[in-house]
């Protein structure tokens, strides 16, 4: 979901509610702690250089039981961090402390927005397959094993 499809939906709410994968809600207390820029520049597993650059929200719960974020609040924190940090109509990721620090994707069902589990893959199908038999295959880019 983009920051500007965020916005819009902020828009229509009455009250701000984040769903977990399982269903749970996020307590109406949570806090949105960092909304930020994250810009990753990284190599794959088959020499090939990328960068990826989202926006953050990171959501925490405190012992703050009277606190509620309203969606006008949330959107001028939204709009006070494009102007400072500079942030465009990028991807939302999502980091909230379950068990350990979890990134999610971020969706909208109509009444919540839902956090998405998210899963890896190699970034370089095509260059670097994952070899049958868990057999070690050289890259021509990279010169060395990969994958």
């Amino acid at each position: 979901m983009k920051l500007s499809e965020v916005k819009s939906v902020l828009e229509k709410l009455q009250t701000v509610r984040f769903q977990l994968p399982n269903g749970t809600l996020v307590p109406h207390h949570f806090h949105i702690t960092e909304v930020g820029k994250t810009s990753r520049r990284f190599i794959d597993c088959g020499g090939v250089i990328g960068n990826k650059n989202f926006v953050h929200f990171q959501l925490w719960n405190a012992n703050d039981y009277d606190h509620r974020l309203y969606p006008k609040k949330l959107i001028s924190i939204i709009e006070l961090s494009q102007k400072l940090l500079e942030i465009e109509d990028l991807e939302v990721e999502v980091e909230y402390q379950g068990q350990t620090i979890q990134k999610f994707g971020l969706a909208f069902n109509g009444e919540n927005f839902l956090l998405t589990t998210t899963q890896t893959d190699c970034l370089a199908k095509g260059r670097c397959e994952t070899p049958k038999n868990n057999q070690k295959k050289k890259s021509t880019t990279l010169g060395k094993t990969c994958c």
